[in-house]
């Protein structure tokens, strides 16, 4: 991904991707029988590695939900903000076509298991509106922030707002 995220999809090549990964080119393309092939699989794996991250914070319920909210978006976006990662998540973001369902799914999924943890805690009827709130706000922040620290200290402030 971060071959991916230095060059773009379009100027990066196989040769650059087994320089990276250590790899003969042969070999490279014995894994994978396209460029687009081993994009597809980086990106799935990626953010399947995200998705069970988040899966993982929600589920420790002994933790206050706020805290494991704030985590479960760190997971899933914050990790994204900064130089290099944001140039991953654009990535990402300028080629869906080549990315099948994936990029429908995992968003989806996200906020299904955001909506559940606040529904466990303040209820099913106000708990998809909250999600969904939190989700817009993510999404704006990663746009306004310089700093992974940044974006987490106004989602913290976001999230105290939004779950009581």
């Amino acid at each position: 991904m971060a071959t991916f995220a230095r060059f773009g999809y379009r100027k990066t090549s196989m040769e650059e991707v087994a320089r990276a990964a250590h790899i003969s080119r042969p070999g490279l393309y014995f894994l994978f029988s396209s460029k687009e092939a081993l994009f597809r699989a980086a990106v799935t794996q990626a953010l399947e590695r995200d998705i069970t991250a988040v899966e993982h914070v929600l589920a420790d319920t002994g933790r206050p939900l706020p805290e494991r909210l704030v985590e479960a978006f760190d997971q899933w976006a914050g990790r994204y903000i900064g130089p290099l990662s944001r140039d991953v998540a654009a990535v990402i973001e300028d080629n869906p076509g080549l990315l099948g369902e994936i990029v429908e799914t995992t968003p989806r999924r996200f906020e299904e298991l955001i909506t559940n943890a606040i529904a466990l805690e303040s209820g099913q009827e106000a708990a998809a509106s909250i999600a969904q709130t939190m989700i817009s706000t993510s999404i704006g922040l990663k746009h306004q922030a310089a700093s992974r620290e940044f974006y987490l200290d106004r989602l913290k402030v976001a999230i105290a707002l939004l779950v009581r």
